[in-house]
């Protein structure tokens, strides 16, 4: 009866994820009055924020799909974006061991999807356009993902360090370091899997897992473009390559060294709980650190060389279109790195084989299932950090809805933007964040860095220092603020930042109990808001 329960549950809610979008086209026939297009003069913001030239151009602007689109769109078709976060925070408390199996969340996930797909498609060749941009940005999302995943699971960090709050802080210290320069993606999948081997005779550690996600797969990513999804757009959009780096120093050693000494403090208390036992059995087990597979860290530099170098080049006589190449070298070095380590197995289980067969020959003991035995052996960097790609597949299934679905919250920001009233600094810092947290802070850096040239172009000759996009002139201090923004406050839940899901997700592999998708929100409260809160008043009033 209980399971039938939960089920007649999941019924209602996708009967609801139907009726919604439904329900929207109804109104939308009801209401032709909606799709007059309203001529808007080109010195107000929301004219500009949406617009793909500059502030300044004279004429009509290039029409943004998104922006047309939401123009059209009713509140309400927000619905399914917000069920499936709702899926996302309560599933796994109503049925743990279901939410447990990908299969379940990627039908969720893709049910909603087409839901939106299918409501979408009665916009007619506009909607069509915004599904397909989508489709592009997930497909580079997942791809970038993928690629690091894959090549970081190649590298195996041997060594197992006595489990301190000094040994965590400088590990997480290192990850904060990394992330700007191999991704936050990356970062955390090389430095996950030593910090949960170094752990694992301790019983209070959730703490450790969830200032990783924050210091690793999110704050320390602020300094360079490779660093988080957000910044790369940036430049992408014309921000020089080095401008956060020099620019956002002084916020990100800020924000670093105090979450790294909340945390020291907490896992001081936490180390001194601990059974002497079992910190006797850390103390015993230590061994010296030495990296495996170090071959990796050169094709991670191709992935990265590849998304900085492979972009459509524009000239005085012509365009040179290299942006198509991105995806498919990245995903052609991950599959170099599954080479180089099937060729080095193979090579070592023949060497194996051979020692193992000398030997028994010379005992004179039979040599049957000898060759399954070798074959059990972990021989390359994977198979040493048990590598599979439930991590990764979760987190693609969960974020193809979470695509699809946020498009209506999108358009309706790009097209009612400018009706915030969003002038400040501070204020499209905490805007900026606060979408970033709940939608991903790719899509929020670009809504609000339109929304920025709107600014700067009213604000004409007082708009001081600016950086001049391929799209516009940006008002410096607003970049920044949408910048921290976007990257900061990612890490205030599990969906803010496609990192997060997977560092949960790879800590569960192991058998670490993490916390709910509200129990971690009750983390980020207590420890992130207030260092965020703090980063406002000493850079952005």
């Amino acid at each position: 009866m209980k399971n039938f329960s939960k089920i007649i549950t999941a019924g209602a809610l996708l009967a609801v994820f139907v009726a919604a979008p439904l329900v929207a086209v109804a109104e939308k026939k009801g209401a032709p009055a909606q799709k007059t297009v309203t001529t808007v003069a080109p010195e107000k913001p929301a004219a500009v924020a949406g617009e793909t030239t500059t502030a300044h151009t004279t004429g009509h602007a290039a029409v943004d799909p998104q922006q047309e689109l939401g123009k059209k769109l009713p509140i309400f078709s927000v619905i399914p974006f917000v069920i499936i976060l709702l899926a996302i925070a309560i599933l796994p408390l109503v049925i743990p061991h279901l939410w447990e199996s990908n299969l379940v969340k990627a039908v969720i996930s893709v049910l909603l999807a087409l839901v939106m797909v299918g409501y979408l498609a009665t916009f007619g060749q506009l909607g069509f356009e915004v599904i397909v941009e989508t489709l592009k940005e997930y497909y580079a999302f997942i791809c970038l993902l993928v690629a690091l995943f894959t090549i970081s699971g190649g590298i195996y960090i041997e060594g197992d360090l006595k489990a301190t709050p000094l040994t965590n802080t400088v590990i997480l210290a290192i990850g904060a370091s990394l992330a700007s320069f191999i991704g936050t993606t990356g970062a955390s999948v090389l430095l996950i899997r030593p910090l949960i081997r170094t752990n694992q005779e301790r019983k209070y550690t959730t703490h450790i897992f969830v200032f990783f996600i924050l210091l690793v797969s999110n704050v320390g990513g602020v300094l360079l473009p490779v660093g988080d999804p957000p910044l790369f757009m940036g430049y992408l959009y014309g921000v020089p390559f080095f401008w956060t780096l020099f620019k956002l120093v002084p916020i990100w050693l800020t924000a670093v060294v105090i979450l790294l000494l909340i945390f020291f403090v907490w896992d001081m208390l936490a180390y001194n709980k601990e059974n002497k036992a079992d910190l006797a059995k850390d103390a015993s087990h230590q061994t010296k650190l030495r990296i495996q597979g170090g071959i990796n860290f050169l094709l991670i530099g191709g992935v990265l060389a590849a998304v900085v170098f492979l972009k459509d080049y524009k000239f005085e006589h012509g365009e040179m279109a290299l942006g198509w190449l991105q995806q498919p070298v990245m995903l052609g070095l991950a599959l170099v790195s599954f080479v180089i380590d099937h060729h080095n197995k193979k090579q070592k289980l023949k060497h194996q084989e051979e020692q193992i067969f000398a030997k028994l020959e010379k005992e004179g003991k039979p040599v049957t299932n000898m060759r399954l035995l070798a074959q059990n052996h972990h021989f390359t960097p994977r198979d040493k950090n048990h590598f599979g790609f439930a991590p990764i597949i979760e987190v693609a299934a969960l974020f193809i809805g979470i695509f699809i679905t946020m498009i209506p919250a999108l358009c309706l920001l790009k097209a009612r933007g400018a009706e915030t009233g969003v002038t400040q600094p501070w204020q499209f810092y905490w805007i900026t964040g606060a979408l970033s947290s709940f939608l991903d802070n790719a899509p929020s850096y670009a809504t609000f860095f339109a929304l920025g040239q709107g600014v700067t172009a009213n604000m004409g000759a007082a708009a001081g220092a600016v950086i001049h996009a391929a799209t516009g002139a940006i008002n410096e201090t607003i970049l920044v603020a949408i910048s921290v923004g976007a990257v900061f406050f990612g890490a205030n839940t599990y969906i803010g930042n496609a990192p997060n899901f997977m560092v949960k997700a790879m800590c569960e592999e192991s058998k670490i109990k993490m916390p709910s998708f509200f129990g971690y929100m009750a983390y980020t409260i207590v420890i992130l808001v207030p260092v965020l809160a703090l980063v406002h008043f000493i850079f952005l009033r």
